[in-house]
């Protein structure tokens, strides 16, 4: 079954993953020890996080590294920018409706 990003970021896990190699490269057993979980469970959620590219593996060695995908986090980011300017705007109109109620207080 083919994931896309959205179905990988829904789960809390997953997101806390994102966050820990954002920072640097991990293996899974690094990952693990930051979860209260077995290293099996981890390595489910790397495989669905590997699955729709939001993380990229690299061989060093006999290790495994896990590294955050930038690109692809970029399509998370242009899908929120379309609520982003929703809000702005929202908020603007806001501000000027206070402003106009406080025009009239005085």
């Amino acid at each position: 079954m083919r994931r896309d990003v959205f179905q990988a970021i829904a789960d809390p896990t997953r997101r806390a993953i994102i966050l820990l190699i954002a920072v640097q490269a991990m293996t899974p057993n690094a990952i693990a020890e930051h979860f209260d979980m077995s290293r099996q469970a981890v390595s489910k959620h790397l495989r669905i996080l590997t699955e729709c590219e939001l993380v990229k593996q690299e061989q060093s060695g006999r290790e495994i590294f896990y590294q955050l995908n930038g690109n692809k986090m970029q399509e998370i980011d242009k899908w929120l920018e379309q609520f982003r300017k929703l809000w702005e705007g929202r908020f603007n109109e806001l501000d000027k409706v206070l402003l106009t109620i406080k025009s009239k207080k005085k």
